[in-house]
């Protein structure tokens, strides 16, 4: 049974940090984890994955402000967002990709689950 579970979201001002969380499981045959997001009125933007061996991919939009990791013993996994910007402002959903061992994270969007999402808002 495929779970994914976003929580942490939230309303914050510009520069702040916020760490959104994802109870997620995994299978055998699950080879990337990520996060996505969606802006109103804008496509879904991949913005970062985590493959099997922990190796890990971002959009150039937060490279350097957001890191992904996974925690396995608990089935997390968790997306530390720095200097938030309000361009940072929409639907933030993770998602599995299974079978496929490549994780770009300009995919993120069409992998194969994704969660419900959390809103997460930043004001200038």
């Amino acid at each position: 049974q495929v779970q994914l579970v976003e929580s942490g979201g939230g309303s914050v001002q510009v520069g702040d940090s916020l760490t959104l969380s994802c109870a997620a499981s995994w299978a055998y045959n699950t080879f990337c984890l990520g996060w996505f997001r969606q802006a109103p009125g804008k496509e879904a933007e991949g913005i970062a994955t985590i493959n099997e061996d922990g190796e890990t991919d971002y959009a150039k939009s937060v490279q350097g402000r957001f890191t992904i990791r996974r925690i396995i013993a608990n089935n997390t996994l968790y997306l530390q967002m720095d200097n938030l910007q309000p361009e940072d402002t929409g639907i933030y959903y993770c998602a599995r990709r299974d079978w496929w061992r490549l994780c770009p994270a300009a995919e993120a969007p069409k992998y194969n689950h994704h969660g419900q999402g959390t809103q997460v808002t930043v004001s200038s």
